[in-house]
């Protein structure tokens, strides 16, 4: 119990200390006026109220990651909450503040237009195929798990609940994002908070032990690593790539430059206490890794929520956490989409205040979504984790060099990048679903070519200054 209490008050102290640090670095202005007001178009530039903001981007951020990854984490024992709290502090919340507020710094622009001006033309047209399909990926696996949850507690099939889930992703893709978004999505955000924090009280009540092994070795059974291949599993509750293509959305609806630390800075931190409190479950329930290893491999970590909820919540309480993960799911789904279409939009350079061009973009998204849907995706998903953090680690380079290019203190993400750099070579390296080497040849591969992109970062200054217009 001292331990996560302990975990808290750091992720609290991060935020608090490491996040105003890391926003005095980017510098922050309340006196710039942000894309919500300048462009204001009633359509996806709205200036929301802060704490709105902030919910909808923790829900927008979330999906089922700091859930299921941290499920899947808890199997390697205690040591998962070290990546949780300090991959939170100094990775994933640099990675979400940063990235939102350079698309505040440039026009509520995607995390293609900031490929583009970073790495080159070239560049960008591989990383927006890339991401265009990763986004339909992800927004069609997070409607077929929902799905599947909803026909698992309701008479209704599994066929039906995909037409309404897919029904909803069109009207929250085309409408404006304060008709549905801005409305529902900070009472969701309410739901799964509440149902995480009703979780954990139940927990100190039961008196288990919070971690039976604090070992921080492996206890996975099945013999994986620690390195790199948790740092791979628990993504969202750490640092995901995801979040780059959500924060847009809310960098424009941004009243204030110096809302950026609590809205991007303190979501992912929030995230991290979910990851916190659900790896902790993990643990303290099955009080050994080879019973939640069983579980997970029997009905995956949606066997061991539905397990843990039932037992202390009750049946009632055990449904409201399912839906809370079924509104997860469907909730970074349909936002998805949504920033398939701004990504795309933008690409193309096709106003979206005009509804019948907007109409188009969004038919021609959800069409390629549904299509993805029918067929197997268990072997493409099994490469979405490493995808995730791919993506956040090009993510943090792109930071790296504004920062370079601004002459500010780019270490801040330098050592997050080159940290990120070695866990996804290492890991494609090494797995099955790569080229499978051994895990020393792996890393010391990785070690070398993350040492080449140094060379090549450090030997490209000093470098001129960019405009921020």
């Amino acid at each position: 119990m001292i331990l996560f209490l302990l975990a808290t008050a750091l992720l609290i102290l991060g935020y608090a200390i490491y996040g105003a640090f890391v926003e005095r670095v980017f510098g922050a202005s309340q006196k710039r006026k942000t894309p919500a007001v300048q462009y204001a178009d009633g359509v996806d530039y709205v200036v929301l109220p802060p704490l709105k903001i902030f919910l909808i981007q923790f829900l927008n951020i979330a999906g089922l990651g700091p859930v299921f990854g941290a499920i899947l984490g808890a199997v390697y024992g205690p040591v998962c909450l070290l990546w949780i709290v300090f991959g939170s502090i100094f990775a994933g919340a640099v990675h979400d503040y940063l990235s939102g507020m350079l698309s505040v710094r440039y026009k509520g622009r995607s995390m293609v237009f900031l490929v583009e001006k970073f790495f080159g033309k070239k560049f960008k047209s591989a990383f927006m195929l890339f991401m265009a399909f990763f986004l339909l990926l992800v927004g069609a696996v997070f409607a077929m798990n929902p799905a599947q949850m909803l026909a698992s507690i309701s008479p209704l099939p599994f066929l039906v609940w995909i037409v309404v889930i897919f029904g909803y992703y069109f009207l929250a893709t085309l409408l404006p994002i304060d008709k549905i978004i801005g409305r529902f999505y900070p009472i969701f955000a309410l739901l799964l908070l509440g149902v995480t924090i009703s979780l954990l009280f139940c927990l100190f009540k039961s008196g288990l032990n919070f971690y039976p092994d604090l070992s921080l070795s492996s206890q996975n059974p099945d013999g994986s690593s620690i390195f790199p291949v948790m740092f791979v599993t628990i993504a969202c509750g750490a640092l995901s790539g995801f979040h780059a293509t959500q924060s847009p959305m809310m960098a424009r609806c941004l009243g204030n430059e110096k809302l950026g630390r609590p809205i991007f800075y303190g979501a992912m931190i929030t995230e991290g206490f979910v990851a916190l409190i659900w790896a902790t479950l993990g643990i303290a329930f099955y009080q050994n890794s080879e019973a939640l290893s069983t579980v997970i491999n029997i009905g995956g970590p949606g066997g061991a929520i539905s397990e843990i909820s039932k037992t202390f919540l009750g049946t009632l309480g055990s449904i409201l956490t399912v839906l809370s993960i079924v509104v997860l799911s469907i909730t970074s789904g349909d936002t998805a989409f949504r920033s398939a279409r701004l990504t795309l939009a933008e690409c193309f350079k096709i106003p979206q205040n005009q509804f019948n061009k907007r109409l188009i973009i969004s038919i021609l998204v959800l069409s390629a979504g549904i299509v993805l849907s029918f067929f197997n995706l268990t072997k493409l998903w099994t490469y979405f984790g490493w995808a995730n953090q791919c993506m956040a680690t090009i993510t943090l380079w792109v930071c790296t060099i504004y920062l370079a290019q601004k002459q500010k203190l780019y270490w801040i993400t330098l050592i997050p990048a080159s940290f990120m750099s070695v866990v996804c070579i290492s890991y494609i390296l090494n797995q099955k679903i790569g080229l499978g080497l051994s895990l020393n040849s792996a890393v010391l591969i990785s070690l070398l070519l993350t040492a080449l992109m140094n060379i090549v970062f450090f030997k490209s200054k000093p470098l001129p200054k960019l405009s921020t217009q």
